[in-house]
C-alpha cells in the first residue's frame, strides 16, 4: 500500500506529497486530551546507540496489530550523526521507518529551513554592526549554526572589512531555532518566540532582541512550510510523524510539540521516543515539553546487554547498576514505567534472564523484545504491558517554575545526577544570580554516556560534584540551558566517520547498518 492509500485509510485528509513515500500535514495546534502518551527513553548508551528509534518503530507497530490505534512521532535524524558514528536515525532490522535515504539525508528540508532561519538572524547581526550599529550591540551571544559535525567551527574570527569579532558555530539540533521550532504551538507562537530571542546586549547590559533587527516575518517565512509534520510509513506499513529534531545531550532532546499534538488526533496511544537516557532526553520530554501541555500514560525504558556491561566494565552485575539509576529517576517522576531488554543475537540466556530477574524482583513490569529481528512479532509482549495501565499518574516535577534558578539547577542534580552539588565560578555564579528573573525550565546539557558530567563515571555514581561551565536563558525556546563538564555544541567527527562508508548503487544511496 502506498503512503497516499495508507494517508485516506487513516481519515488524514489535508496534506501535500513530497513524492510517493513523504508528506507533511496540515498541523493541529490542540491536544487530544484522550489520548495516552507512551515514551519510550534508555540506560546511558554506548557510543552506538542502543536501539530507542527501532523500539518505539518496533511497539508502534506491534500495537497496530494488537488493533490499538495508535500513532508513532519520531525526532528527523540530523546529519551529524549519520556522517559520524552513529549513523542514520530510521531505526533497524524489521523495524524501520522509510524511505531511510531520504530521512536520513534532507527529507523534505525542514534541518535547511531551520538552519538558513539561524544564519539569517546572525547575517542581520552583523550588517547592524556594520552599518552603524543604531542597536548599540556590544555583546552578540546568538551563534551561526550548521548540520554537519565540524570541530574547525567550534571558535572562529568573523572579518567584516571594519572589524572582527571571535564567534563559534553550534551544529543546528542545538540551536535555539530547533528548540523553538519544537515547542511552538502554532505559527503565532512561533512568530512571538522568534522575536523574543535574545541576540546580545548593549552597552549598558541590556538585552536586544530578534525583533529590535526588524525580521521576525522573515524568519518565520522560512519556516512557514517546515513548521508542517512530516508523515512517513514503518516497513510494516503503519503511519510515522517525523518531526524536529534537537540533540538530547545540549539541547532538549524531543520531536516537535505541533506534531505530538497533531498525532494525538489520529490515535488513542502515542508512541515517541526521546533522545539517550533518562536523565537527558527522557527527563526533559516529562520536564520541558509534557509540562502544562498534557501528562505521560506510560514510559518505556530501555536497556541491553551491551549497554550494562560497558557500565560496569564488562561485568553485568556491576554494570546492572546504570539500569537501577535510571529506575529510581523514573519512578522519582512518578511514571507507569516497563523496562525493556533490547536482545542481540549474541545476548547469553544466562545475562538475558538476570537482567530480567533483577527488575521483576522489583515489583517492575519487565519484557524482552527481539524487534530488530522479528519487527512487530517481537514486541507483542511489551505492547501488551504498557497498554495494562489503567490509569496516567501524576507527574512529581522535580521543581516549580517560579522556583529559584540555583534551586531548579541542585533538585536536578540531586535526584537525576545524584550528585550533591556543584561547582562553577564566580562569573558563572553572577550570571545564575542574574538569570533567575526567567522563570522558565532548566535544560541540561552534559554528556549523555554518564548519569553524571564525567563520561567516565560510569555506573550509578554518587556523593560526588559537578562542574558547571556556563549557563545561558534561550528567551525563545523559554528554558535557560545549563552546560555541564566538557560538554561542546558542535560535535567532531572521529576517525573513521560513517561518512567513509557510504555508498552509491544504481543511483540511490546505501547508509551503513
Amino acid at each position: 500500500m502506498c503512503l497516499e492509500e495508507l494517508l485516506n485509510k487513516n481519515n488524514i485528509k489535508d496534506f501535500e506529497m513530497y513524492g510517493n513515500d513523504i508528506a507533511k500535514v496540515k498541523p493541529i495546534s490542540k491536544f487530544n486530551k484522550k489520548c495516552n502518551v507512551i515514551l519510550v527513553t534508555a540506560t546511558n548508551p554506548t557510543k552506538f546507540g542502543e536501539g530507542k528509534t527501532t523500539v518505539a518503530i518496533g511497539l508502534h507497530d506491534a500495537l497496530r496489530k494488537l488493533n490499538v490505534n495508535s500513532a508513532l512521532c519520531l525526532r528527523e535524524p540530523s546529519m551529524g550523526p549519520v556522517f559520524g558514528i552513529k549513523g542514520g536515525a530510521t531505526g533497524g532490522g524489521k523495524a524501520r521507518i522509510l524511505p531511510e535515504d531520504k530521512i536520513n539525508l534532507h527529507f523534505t528540508g525542514d534541518f535547511h529551513a531551520i538552519t538558513s532561519a539561524n544564519n539569517l538572524i546572525c547575517a542581520c547581526i552583523d550588517n547592524e554592526i556594520y552599518q552603524g550599529n543604531s542597536l548599540d550591540i556590544k555583546e552578540v551571544t546568538f551563534n551561526r549554526c550548521m548540520d554537519m559535525n565540524d570541530r574547525a567551527l567550534r571558535d572562529i574570527t568573523l572579518n567584516c572589512s571594519k572589524y572582527e569579532r571571535k564567534a563559534k558555530f553550534d551544529i543546528t539540533a542545538a540551536s535555539e531555532i530547533m528548540g523553538i521550532f519544537c515547542l511552538a504551538k502554532d505559527i503565532d507562537d512561533l512568530r512571538k518566540r522568534i522575536s523574543n530571542i535574545i541576540i546580545g546586549y548593549n552597552s549598558n547590559h541590556e538585552e536586544i532582541y530578534v525583533s529590535d533587527l526588524g525580521i521576525t516575518d522573515a524568519v518565520v517565512g522560512l519556516l512557514l512550510d517546515a513548521f508542517k509534520p512530516n508523515i512517513v510509513r514503518t516497513n510494516e506499513n503503519n503511519l510515522s510523524f517525523v518531526h524536529g529534531g534537537p540533540f538530547a545531550n545540549i539541547a532538549h532532546g524531543c520531536n516537535s510539540l505541533i506534531s505530538l499534538e497533531t498525532a494525538s488526533n489520529y490515535g488513542d496511544y502515542i508512541v515517541t521516543e526521546a533522545g539517550f537516557g533518562s536523565d537527558a532526553g527522557g527527563f526533559k520530554f516529562i520536564d520541558i515539553l509534557a509540562r502544562d501541555n498534557f501528562n505521560i500514560y506510560g514510559v518505556v525504558l530501555v536497556t541491553t546487554i551491551r549497554a550494562l556491561k560497558y557500565n560496569g566494565n564488562g561485568d553485568i552485575k556491576k554494570g546492572i547498576s546504570n539500569l537501577q539509576a535510571h529506575i529510581d529517576n523514573l519512578t522519582y517522576l512518578n511514571t507507569n514505567l516497563v523496562v525493556t531488554l533490547n536482545k542481540f543475537d549474541d545476548d547469553t540466556d544466562e545475562d538475558v534472564n538476570y537482567v530480567k530477574e533483577y527488575v521483576e524482583s522489583q515489583n517492575i513490569l519487565v519484557s524482552v523484545n527481539t524487534i530488530y529481528q522479528d519487527g512487530s512479532n517481537g514486541a507483542i509482549d511489551l505492547a501488551r504491558k504498557i497498554i495494562s495501565f489503567k490509569n496516567k499518574k501524576k507527574i512529581n516535577y522535580l521543581y516549580n517554575i517560579n522556583d529559584n534558578l540555583e534551586d531548579k539547577i541542585n533538585s536536578y542534580l540531586h535526584h537525576i545526577c545524584h550528585a550533591t552539588g556543584y561547582t562553577c565560578t564566580t562569573e558563572i555564579k553572577d550570571k545564575i544570580n542574574y538569570l533567575n528573573k526567567y522563570k522558565y525550565p532548566i535544560c541540561v546539557a552534559k554528556t549523555q554516556y554518564s548519569i553524571s558530567d564525567n563520561p567516565k563515571l560510569l555506573g550509578y555514581p554518587k556523593d560526588y560534584q559537578v562542574s558547571i561551565k556556563d549557563i545561558k536563558v534561550n528567551n525563545g525556546s523559554k528554558f535557560i540551558v545549563v552546560y555541564l563538564g566538557n560538554i561542546i555544541t558542535m560535535p567532531g567527527l572521529s576517525k573513521e566517520p560513517s561518512a567513509k562508508k557510504i555508498r552509491i548503487e544504481n543511483n540511490s544511496v546505501i547508509l551503513p547498518r
